[in-house]
């Protein structure tokens, strides 16, 4: 069989993956709206960081290769420039928007302590150990995870790769992590009160396994059966097992699901495990999943749109359902938030992909990986990647066939 794509070709995106965005933007959406059936919506959370763990490491392995180094100066650069415009925009908005609404409601959501939080990406660790939830702000807590993973994880790798350390010992210290942190966070789970979100949630220890289960997936790829193997039928497999996996655990997580310790130390960390198996097969073989995620639109918004709205969406829920409730107001706030989510791609977003250039390590044309390569992946810039966020290129598939 020949391949569908020649992995030689810089430009190529693996437009699935945008599309994935796009379904788990879209879940964690509906789950703050109520809408029935998405009650474990929640998880799109645990599927971005899935996807961020896999192309940021992918992406960092990568330079390595091309240039000899990691520049994690430039890498952490990259980065600000192009995640903190939109996070800064947001802020305002919500500090400003709760000023005058405090007014008549008195009202302290938004206060400067959770602009504070949400802008020096702490927001996390005030809700794990002061419980604080942040308003209109509260789902900068993800945000807050990636980026104090992102401050340990590259260092590491870059001292990992440098001294030449073994692959499979590598992987196998991560998935003990990711099995210690799923034990760690059901031992300290404390039931919370009024059906808060469990602390161990907002843990940056606790709560790492999906991050680190898409690392692992960067770092296994780099081994030549590995990327044959899921070139072949096993991809396809993984690709269904991986999406009817997330569907599955969505529909059978209850409005309940707070009270249930199984579910922050087996039905998270399994989130994880089901997105990383599905992006594995995504990568890999074309099905008709990764067809139905490649749509245009789907895999546009996915890559240009889901950050913006990710950031938006809860201060536009917040604004309208108290005005407009039911139905419609489910229905205003999502084109609302839509449509200030592209506003905000194109006003704020693309402007700074001129400066985040600067940043950019060179990196050589992509060509077919071989067993001694330390990962398959070809563009420059997957460090765009938050929950979220967009990227220019994507993944060149490993070796993906019809």
């Amino acid at each position: 069989m020949r391949n569908a794509v020649e992995v030689s070709h810089p430009r190529f995106r693996v437009e699935p993956l945008d599309g994935l965005r796009t379904v788990a933007i879209a879940f964690v959406v509906l789950y703050h709206l109520h809408v029935p059936f998405f009650d474990g919506g929640f998880i799109g959370v645990n599927i971005f960081f899935a996807l961020s763990g896999y192309l940021i490491t992918s992406i960092l392995i990568r330079e390595r290769n091309s240039t000899g180094r990691i520049r994690l100066g430039k890498f952490w650069m990259r980065r600000l420039v192009r995640l903190y415009p939109t996070m800064l925009a947001v802020v305002v908005a919500v500090v400003c928007l709760w000023a005058v609404i405090s007014v008549y409601s008195k009202s302290n959501v938004g206060s400067w302590m959770d602009a504070a939080l949400a802008l020096t990406y702490t927001g996390n660790i005030a809700r794990w150990i002061w419980h604080r939830s942040m308003g209109p702000l509260a789902q900068t807590w993800s945000l807050g995870m990636e980026e104090q993973f992102y401050l340990v994880w590259p260092p590491v790798l870059a001292l990992l790769l440098a001294r030449g350390g073994r692959r499979v010992l590598l992987l196998s210290v991560l998935a003990f992590l990711v099995v210690a942190s799923s034990v760690g966070s059901w031992l300290l789970y404390v039931t919370p009160g009024a059906g808060a979100t469990p602390d161990v949630y907002f843990s940056p220890i606790l709560n790492v396994g999906p991050l680190l289960s898409g690392a692992i997936l960067a770092l296994a790829v780099q081994s030549a059966p590995v990327r044959e193997r899921l070139a072949g039928r096993l991809g396809l497999w993984f690709t269904w097992i991986g999406g009817l996996a997330i569907v599955g655990i969505n529909l059978g997580i209850t409005s309940h699901w707070t009270r249930d310790p199984a579910v922050i130390g087996v039905v998270l960390p399994l989130v994880g495990i089901a997105s990383t198996v599905l992006i594995a097969g995504l990568i890999s073989r074309k099905s008709s999943i990764s067809r139905a995620l490649s749509v245009r639109p789907i895999a546009w918004f996915g890559r240009s749109g889901s950050y913006s709205l990710y950031l938006w969406h809860v201060m536009i829920i917040a604004l309208i359902l108290p005005l407009v409730p039911g139905p419609m107001g489910i229905v205003a706030a999502i084109v609302t938030s839509v449509a200030v989510a592209i506003g905000s791609h194109y006003a704020i977003e693309r402007p700074m992909l001129a400066l985040r250039k600067r940043w950019e390590p060179r990196i050589a044309p992509a060509r077919a990986p071989s067993d001694s390569d330390q990962v398959s992946v070809d563009p420059s810039d997957f460090d765009r990647v938050s929950v979220g966020a967009d990227s220019d290129r994507e993944l060149t598939p490993v070796f993906a066939r019809h």
